[in-house]
């Protein structure tokens, strides 16, 4: 598992995270969420032991990375596979990653195998595409079979095949039970890939919680009264309720209140409806609806 607590990072007058705390748990895929510098990346680097919290603790199993007795064994990553030595091959690359913590050269076979990567080891990494080099990243983070992997935007550059692939082996690995903590812009693929997410917006927690409760949260429902006279009423009912109310050209959008509790208010005001749709929103228009909200309250 790995645990945030009061979590803190500055860079001279730059707050790039803010009192983080969070529990990333075995058994699940967890996205990380967040706009571009909304913290992801430093709060990755500071699990890995990359870079010192100002503030705060980041632990894996318990403890620093810094004092894991065999890191490689314990935690793969994933960072930037743009790092690479472009002159080196995949498989080269792979043994001196293996050498550096003390693995077998065995085990960089079986996962150039394991990405796909196999028929084009000996290649230049510089002649690799984006793809193939999120591949070989990958692989290297595979390489001491670690209970825990932090990826961040490892579905970067992919094709759909690519894409499809990484979802399967991560879903795959978190059903071993490993800790799988995985950064990403791409909203509609963590929907499919994901099962938990952490929400930061500007350092801050917005939110950690099941994708299938993010969804309900900013699900809606359509409605729209037959008397276009009789929206006004119909909205100011709602509100009244608790109800989230935001009117449309076609009548009313509703979050916060059950279809069925809609249905019998208009009634109880004998109002007609010519709609009444639930409207489950996706992870993207519910990651927006979540941190619009958030900033909001600041």
């Amino acid at each position: 598992m790995i645990s945030a607590r009061g979590v803190t990072k500055r860079y001279g007058q730059v707050l790039a995270v803010d009192d983080l705390t969070f529990d990333v748990r075995p058994g699940a895929v967890t996205g990380f969420l967040g706009a571009n510098g909304a913290g992801k990346s430093t709060t990755m680097r500071m699990v890995l032991g990359l870079d010192a919290p100002t503030s705060g603790t980041v632990t894996v199993a318990g403890r620093r990375y810094q004092d894991l007795r065999s890191p490689a064994r314990e935690v793969g990553a994933l960072l930037d596979p743009r790092c690479m030595h472009p002159g080196r091959s995949a498989r080269a690359h792979l043994r001196w990653m293996a050498d550096a913590a003390g693995l077998g050269r065995a085990r960089v076979e079986e996962v150039l195998g394991q990405v796909g990567v196999a028929d084009a080891a000996d290649r230049r990494l510089g002649t690799f595409s984006l793809g193939m080099r999120q591949r070989v990243g990958i692989a290297g983070a595979l390489l001491g079979d670690p209970g825990v992997l932090v990826l961040d935007e490892p579905l970067y550059g992919l094709d759909p095949e690519g894409i499809r692939w990484v979802r399967s082996l991560l879903q795959g690995l978190a059903r071993e039970g490993r800790t799988v903590f995985v950064s990403s812009h791409l909203m509609n693929e963590m929907e499919h890939t994901a099962q938990r997410v952490v929400v930061i917006g500007g350092g801050r927690l917005v939110d950690a919680l099941d994708v299938a409760e993010l969804r309900g949260r900013a699900a809606a429902v359509r409605v729209a009264p037959a008397d276009v006279e009789a929206v006004g009423v119909l909205g100011d009912a709602l509100r009244r309720e608790g109800a989230t109310v935001t009117v449309t050209p076609d009548g009313l959008e509703v979050r916060g209140v059950a279809p069925d509790r809609i249905g019998r208010l208009a009634l109880q005001h004998g109002i007609a409806l010519r709609e009444l749709t639930p409207w489950a929103s996706g992870l993207e228009e519910s990651f927006l609806a979540l941190t619009a909200r958030e900033g909001e309250r600041v």
